[in-house]
């Protein structure tokens, strides 16, 4: 069909240095439709204090724009930062989206913090689970959903028109793969994830969740999937799985648990919603001792 019939998007990217995090407005050129991929909270961890200043830029892009947000698409439960998304949603509207497999990881983690009979383990924090393969509009961009387990059990890669959002699956590739030393994580499965992303057609945007600038380099958050299966210093054609697997596990073994885990975590297995008050309407979040170091990670892992 004609460009005009199905139109590619135009993506527009947000960087949070604190958490080197990027969001990104995905917008129908057509209509005026649009998505927001993985927004970010901003939180002050030292003191305990969340703001809105990254959200808020979005909010303005898409107001100066004249857009009209449907979807807020999470990639996964992510652990380096919290979601804004109910934020967005209350001011912007749309339905925030996640992978189906979000039941997984919010029985994992509703162990980790203890939560009560409250915590609802079926997803229905979110608006709408997708499942693999299912298909979507945001005005007349189509839309599919990719499950890519590996970094979680969870993460979904989102295919709009030309453009592909990888969430962790895949960093720019002198930086290689996220790490799959999470409860749930498998580098067998991240590999197996990425070789079929990298199916896509050669000239397939790919839009990454993170840059760490190795070396210094500047700021990258856009490749192709050719680029990636050139060059990928991880996952590039002609590594092997087994290679891969040794590198990624010898790889995590020397890896800092993120430094907002314990809080991004038990906000984002929420959809963003905070925790319940306490009686007298104070809002608490846990810090569980001994779960995310050494063996009490491995054992979690390999019973859950």
């Amino acid at each position: 069909m004609s460009e005009a019939t199905h139109p590619q998007p135009r993506v527009d990217y947000f960087f949070d240095e604190v958490t080197s995090t990027f969001s990104y407005v995905v917008s129908c050129p057509q209509t005026g439709q649009c998505g927001i991929v993985d927004p970010v909270l901003d939180l002050d961890y030292a003191s305990g204090t969340i703001t809105t200043g990254s959200a808020d830029e979005l909010i303005q892009f898409v107001r100066d724009n004249g857009l009209t947000v449907t979807r807020i698409l999470e990639t996964h439960v992510h652990a380096d930062h919290l979601t804004a998304a109910p934020y967005l949603q209350s001011i912007l509207g749309g339905e925030i989206v996640i992978g189906a497999d979000i039941t997984v990881v919010q029985r994992v983690f509703a162990e980790i913090f203890n939560e009560d009979d409250g915590f609802r383990v079926d997803g229905s924090q979110f608006d709408c689970l997708v499942e693999d393969g299912e298909e979507f509009a945001i005005g007349s961009l189509c839309c599919t959903a990719m499950h890519v387990p590996g970094h979680t059990p969870a993460c979904m890669a989102y295919l709009i028109g030309d453009a592909l959002f990888v969430g962790d699956t895949l960093f720019m590739p002198d930086a290689g793969t996220a790490r799959c030393d999470f409860p749930g994580g498998d580098a067998r499965a991240l590999f197996r994830s990425v070789r079929r992303l990298l199916e896509l057609p050669d000239q397939t945007r790919v839009f990454v969740c993170h840059d760490y600038q190795p070396d210094g380099r500047e700021l990258l958050f856009e490749s192709t999937v050719a680029t990636q299966k050139a060059h990928n210093i991880h996952v590039a054609t002609g590594i092997s799985e087994d290679d891969f697997v040794a590198m990624r596990e010898a790889r995590d073994n020397t890896l800092a648990m993120p430094t907002l885990i314990l809080p991004s975590l038990q906000v984002n297995m929420r959809a963003g919603h905070m925790p319940p008050l306490d009686d007298d309407q104070r809002l608490f979040l846990k810090v569980p001792i001994n779960v995310f170091g050494g063996a009490a990670l491995s054992t979690l892992v390999s019973t859950n």
